[in-house]
């Protein structure tokens, strides 16, 4: 928008003649049409604007960290105080465009974490599901289990470049700037996670679209990137499709043949299926009436009876 003020600034400055065909002088006051040109040139430009930073944010990041401290994970030691203090720090004095990811480095200086081997899981388009399979498989830690995550999900901040504080009014979309003040954090968020990965870890990704595995995603560029082959026993990828489809994405078609290609050649071991049966039975959950809900449910009948008439024969 400044751009367009001192455009029009020097636009007024300056005499606009225009030779008509009586060769009457007509002076720039009498046209407008320069100026919406102007107008539309700069506006069309202007970055697309989203709502602004989460109302009561500071309540919000101080009452998550003391619940976390306090109920989550007692056993760790942080300063609620200091951590929203260094965040202020990170994102106040810059514009919404400007804040980078080292400026959140003195942030997580003060709420380092460590997390334990065999339970690291990823994702990528899967958010629903993939909370659902953490909460029935309890030895899954995701990002969002992580202090830094629990704080800050969901919410939204940027600075204001005119005055000092949060923009409460909008905050420019992701996908407007490299060092968007949210993407930075949780890039930064993202690639810690990553770099202590350990013993076996598991990827969940969405066979019913297209590039399940995305290299422009978070999971394709950042975490992906900062797992380390010599930490990690085996990548355990498991692709999961709507139940009414479409299966599109497979362990043998698609992106995922790109990632398993990656991880073979960073000297990871992997494994990968598409037909998990704990992610299908919580699919079934939400939408039991689905034709292969009463296939697998059928099926499980089938198994218990056949146990119940010979039980030694499963032993």
């Amino acid at each position: 928008m400044e751009q367009f003020r001192r455009a029009v600034r020097k636009f007024r400055g300056t005499s606009l003649t225009i030779m008509t065909p009586r060769n009457i002088l007509v002076s720039s006051a009498m046209v407008a049409t320069p100026i919406w040109f102007i107008m539309l040139l700069f506006c069309t430009n202007e970055l697309k604007a989203g709502i602004g930073t989460t109302p009561n944010i500071k309540h919000i990041v101080m009452g998550r960290c003391y619940n976390y401290i306090t109920l989550v994970n007692p056993s760790l030691r942080y300063d609620c105080e200091e951590i929203w203090r260094e965040f202020e720090e990170a994102v106040m004095p810059r514009s919404s465009c400007n804040v980078k990811v080292k400026d959140y480095h003195q942030m997580f200086h003060v709420m380092p974490q460590a997390w334990p081997c065999d339970r690291f899981l990823f994702w990528s388009k899967t958010r629903t599901l993939m909370h659902s399979y953490a909460a029935v498989v309890r030895n899954f830690w995701t990002l969002e289990d992580t202090l830094v995550g629990y704080v800050f999900n969901d919410l939204i901040w940027c600075g204001q470049e005119e005055e000092k504080g949060f923009d409460f009014n909008s905050c420019p979309e992701w996908s407007a700037c490299i060092n968007h003040p949210v993407y930075s954090l949780w890039r930064k968020a993202s690639q810690n996670f990553a770099e202590t990965a350990c013993g076996n870890i598991t990827v969940l990704l969405n066979g019913s679209i297209n590039d399940a595995f995305n290299r422009k995603s978070m999971f394709g560029s950042v975490e992906l990137d900062s797992l380390n082959p010599q930490m990690i026993d085996h990548v355990n990828i498991k692709v999961v499709a709507n139940l009414e489809g479409p299966f599109i994405e497979s362990c043998s078609q698609g992106s995922i043949v790109d990632l398993i290609q990656i991880l073979k050649s960073r000297g990871f071991r992997w494994t990968c299926t598409d037909n998990d049966l704990t992610l299908m039975m919580l699919q079934c959950i939400q939408n039991p009436k689905e034709s292969s809900c009463q296939t697998c449910a059928n099926s499980l009948l089938h198994r218990n009876i056949s146990f119940q008439l010979n039980p030694w024969t499963n032993a």
